[in-house]
């Protein structure tokens, strides 16, 4: 799946701070193989260099 600007995502990385935290993705890059990877803003940071498949999109009942 692939997402856009100002999208609402849940983050997936066991290894982050942010690990199942919604947030908002604030910019979308492609990488030179032509894959898309994203910087998501959360409360308190962000994480850069998002691969698709470790977000998912928010329901509109996911706490932020």
């Amino acid at each position: 799946m692939s997402f856009e600007k100002d999208d609402r995502v849940v983050f997936h990385d066991k290894h982050s701070e942010f690990d199942e935290e919604v947030g908002t993705v604030t910019q979308v890059m492609e990488t030179m193989f032509g894959e898309a990877t994203y910087t998501v803003s959360f409360e308190d940071g962000q994480e850069t260099g998002v691969p698709a498949d470790a977000l998912e999109a928010a329901d509109a009942d996911d706490e932020e």
